[in-house]
């Protein structure tokens, strides 16, 4: 997926499972723009692991083995955390 195509980023961000839905929306939305081009190649191999995956990883239920992504795991939630939990 191209780092620029911000509409399929943004679709690919929507999960159907509310809690990763709350996580990661506002962190695109908020964030996305801000970050380097290889975080935000980063974020969307985030964006292409499994639900189960990634909401265990959200809810701190275990890391990526990736260090890469256990990193964007944790500036997704110390970023969502410094805003609030709702902020959208």
């Amino acid at each position: 997926m191209d780092i620029n195509n911000k509409a399929r980023i943004h679709w690919a961000c929507r999960r159907g499972m509310r809690e990763l839905d709350i996580s990661i929306m506002p962190f695109f939305e908020h964030e996305y723009d801000s970050l380097s081009d290889e975080d935000k190649q980063t974020f969307i191999r985030l964006l292409e692991c499994d639900d189960p995956d990634l909401f265990n990883w959200m809810m701190n239920h275990g890391t990526p083995k990736d260090e890469a992504l256990a990193r964007m795991v944790q500036l997704i939630q110390m970023r969502n955390k410094e805003r609030g939990p709702l902020a959208m």
